[in-house]
């Protein structure tokens, strides 16, 4: 019964429709179930792949350049004196219009990588393997990287502090491999993904505080490298492991 209720809130739980608390309900119900942890992980392949599809197909500058010419109007002739009062105003429209458009590609690029990752988060999470490398010892994640992602990082030391590493895998962003780890926090996991930072997926992309699909997040660049720390926990929490994190760099 109690997953007939939760499966007709898988999709607004992945598209981060629902309300922080209810999303951490059914957060832990999926660690728990099978059933809905596979469902919930069919989903966000199928995610995945349309999204990856819709990426696939683009005009090219000669389509582009053809559709302009078939809707471009005939010229009509201007009086001099209406250019004086119009260009000034039309280029300042331009302007704005510019700054608007490009800082809204930005935020829509900026959500697009969020909630790529957060889709990464539930697939490990549903998953009954999420990590390839098992151990608490980051002596024994960190090497396990060695040749399968073409850059090295540093992991911090937890003790003391509340965190446990769990493991680690190889995962990719926009094609892009890189590391995915996972720390536990009073049996709430936590993702942390690094990589490069020189890729289109991440090049330019602000840091700071970020919340998608209902998941707090945290990024930052370091030696080179492009960190993100992902979960359903208080933001506080995801700043002190970003912290952690940042020592060990």
């Amino acid at each position: 019964m109690a997953c007939e209720a939760w499966q007709g809130k898988l999709d607004a739980y992945l598209d981060g429709e629902l309300e922080p608390a209810e999303a951490a309900a059914l957060s832990s119900h999926i660690r728990g179930c099978g059933a809905c942890a596979a469902d919930a992980l069919e989903r966000v392949q199928i995610k995945r792949s349309v999204a990856a599809a819709g990426k696939r197909y683009a005009p090219s500058p000669k389509l582009r350049a053809r559709v302009r010419l078939s809707v471009a109007k005939p010229r009509r002739e201007i009086v001099w004196q209406w250019k004086v009062v119009a260009v000034p105003a039309v280029l300042a429209l331009m302007v704005v219009l510019a700054v608007s458009l490009y800082t809204g590609r930005e935020s829509a690029r900026r959500q697009r990588v969020y909630s790529e990752l957060a889709d990464l988060h539930i697939a490990a999470l549903a998953s009954s393997t999420p990590v390839d490398v098992v151990s608490t010892d980051r002596h024994t994640v960190k090497p396990w990287f060695e040749g399968k992602i073409p850059f090295s990082f540093n992991l911090p030391e937890l003790q003391g502090s509340p965190f446990t590493l769990l493991g680690g895998r190889v995962t990719y962003l926009a094609q892009t491999p890189g590391a995915h780890l996972i720390y536990q926090l009073r049996k709430h996991e936590i993702s942390v993904f690094i990589f490069q930072d020189r890729e289109a997926a991440t090049v330019s992309l602000p840091p700071g505080a970020a919340h998608a699909l209902s998941f707090n997040s945290e990024s930052w660049t370091q030696d080179g490298l492009r960190y993100f720390v992902v979960g359903d926990i208080s933001a506080d929490d995801i700043h002190e492991l970003s912290r952690l994190l940042r020592s060990a760099g």
